[in-house]
């Protein structure tokens, strides 16, 4: 009996130890901590209605949003992301300072979480005012040329939704070309720091193909070879390169310095210029011609006439001091067009030049980047004047709102030629069955220099009602057409094209620095003159 019982406990305390090992582990396991990472970057960046938030999550972890103004006291629920950012929009600007705080937490992780803090950041918010939302406006959307510029070229990507791979711009790099300078003179990012990438963009066009000096339209990132644009399109493309060039001729007179480097850059830019063979595109006729192809030759047939954006290509093309085109040639074919005078008047205002209503707004804007339109005349109008007339219009028509398209009026009006959530790429503009309801931010937006106030106005709208909507990681998004179901309002691409504009115009109306630099060319002012212009030597009280 003493050993079976010996024996019958021996067995009894290994089943004991058994169960009291399993116990234990499970414990262990049910009240082991939770593992997580904290991300090691995490930053929250105030504006004037939104925190831009900002961390490491290159694995694309699932982050749950919170904040709270009352000092951590309560937490709501902002929102989710799997990206390593996140715009928070609290709505108008705050009326007293006020300090924010964020947990950027792990989906899942309760927001009383004994680590919670670790995922907290804070940040003071204070009253803004118009010039901050300006410059914010400037900032965001000069990211697309700086942080979005395609690594290898330098240069600027066509559009951020391309479907054709690594398609680079020529014109949109000229105007982000005009950003980059403006950026760095604001500090956004090192003086040096947009040498090296205009630099980078430089060598870019130096060794890629032309056509009798000119660019193509669009050129793969990928090759290097050019992209083209449409059928017949695959060669030289003058407008586009004018664009080009008044960035670049911006681009020589800002790096024209005693710095060895600088100058280099600003001779070399100076070969690229006196090689484009301007008057060749004239075929040895009275007009100037868009396109040429090595493949196709002159089957395009497309004659520069006005008045659109195109005036920058004439300018530049009087202007050249290699391969210059004759007066003759801006008289017998841009001012010799249907479209050309006006002189109507559209709800009361006057429009010397341009089709009916003014045409898209770009217009005003694409020529004149560079170009000052201030004390810029001829016989035919007075060019700033004429530009502010062209906008008012498109302001005068949203108020009146003939097709009764939702939101029209003073807070949302421009158009202009941009992404259409109906109907693709499009040109939009008054008096047109292609106003579809489409609003373009980039049309009001790149007119504040001709309309101050009302462009703030849309401005204000755009950001501190719409902004949840409409602005993103390089400002506000192509198009918005308020008639669309709530998930298809906008389209949530950006140009560069479209971006360019509102970060040159925002800085010219600012300081009027690109059309200092622009009007600081020697050739430039010659080749007005040759035209026929009249420039007021105190161009503007915004410039110094």
């Amino acid at each position: 009996m003493k050993g079976k019982q010996k024996y019958c406990s021996s067995k009894s305390k290994k089943k004991l130890f058994t169960f009291v090992a399993l116990f234990v582990v499970g414990v262990t396991l049910w009240s082991s901590p939770q593992k997580f990472v904290v991300p090691s970057t995490m930053k929250a960046e105030a504006w004037p209605a939104h925190i831009e938030l900002t961390f490491e999550n290159y694995q694309g972890f699932d982050y749950e949003i919170f904040r709270s103004v009352d000092g951590g006291k309560k937490f709501i629920k902002c929102g989710e992301t799997t990206a390593s950012q996140y715009l928070d929009f609290f709505g108008k600007p705050v009326s007293k300072e006020t300090t924010f705080i964020y947990r950027i937490l792990p989906k899942g992780m309760d927001i009383k979480d004994k680590n919670a803090f670790k995922f907290e950041q804070k940040v003071t918010v204070n009253p803004s005012d118009d010039e901050q939302l300006l410059n914010m406006t400037q900032r965001y959307t000069t990211k697309y040329f700086y942080e979005f510029a395609e690594p290898v070229t330098g240069m600027a990507r066509e559009r951020s939704n391309d479907r054709n791979g690594e398609i680079v711009t020529t014109g949109g790099t000229g105007f982000g070309i005009m950003a980059l300078i403006a950026g760095a003179e604001r500090n956004y990012f090192g003086r040096q720091d947009a040498f090296r990438l205009i630099q980078k963009i430089v060598s870019f066009l130096e060794k890629s193909e032309r056509f009798h000096g000119a660019w193509a339209h669009w050129y793969d990132a990928q090759t290097g070879k050019p992209f083209s644009f449409s059928k017949y399109d695959d060669g030289g493309d003058l407008v586009e390169t004018a664009f080009l060039m008044q960035g670049l001729l911006i681009a020589r007179e800002y790096f024209n310095t005693e710095n060895a480097e600088e100058h280099l850059l600003s001779n070399r830019i100076t070969q690229l210029w006196e090689t484009v063979e301007w008057n060749w595109y004239t075929q040895g006729t009275d007009s100037l011609y868009w396109h040429w192809s090595k493949n196709y030759g002159w089957k395009m047939n497309h004659r520069i006439k006005g008045f659109d954006e195109t005036l920058i290509t004439y300018v530049l093309a009087a202007s050249s001091p290699t391969y210059p085109i004759d007066k003759k040639v801006y008289d017998a074919c841009f001012k010799n067009s249907p479209y050309y005078f006006n002189g109507k008047s559209y709800y009361g205002i006057r429009l010397d030049l341009g089709m009916e209503y003014g045409g898209p707004l770009f217009f005003t804007h694409y020529s004149f980047l560079g170009l000052n339109p201030n004390g810029l005349s001829d016989e035919h109008t007075d060019y700033f004047e004429r530009n502010k007339a062209h906008a008012l219009i498109h302001r005068a028509y949203a108020i009146d709102n003939p097709k009764k398209h939702t939101d029209y009026g003073a807070k949302l009006w421009g158009f202009t030629s941009s992404d259409d959530p109906l109907v693709g790429y499009s040109s939009h503009h008054p008096g047109t069955d292609a106003d579809n309801g489409t609003v373009s931010p980039t049309a009001a937006l790149s007119s504040i220099v001709y309309t101050p106030e009302e462009s703030l106005d849309v401005l204000r709208y755009l950001y501190y009602e719409k902004g949840k909507m409409l602005f993103g990681k390089y400002g506000f998004y192509d198009a918005y057409n308020p008639e669309m179901v709530e998930g298809q309002q906008t389209v949530k691409s950006y140009l560069a094209i479209d971006q360019g504009p509102i970060a040159v115009m925002i800085e010219n109306y600012r300081s009027g620095l690109l059309w200092k630099l622009f009007m600081n060319n020697a050739e430039i002012l010659q080749g007005l003159k040759k035209l026929g212009f009249t420039i007021r030597t105190n161009q503007s009280n915004k410039l110094n």
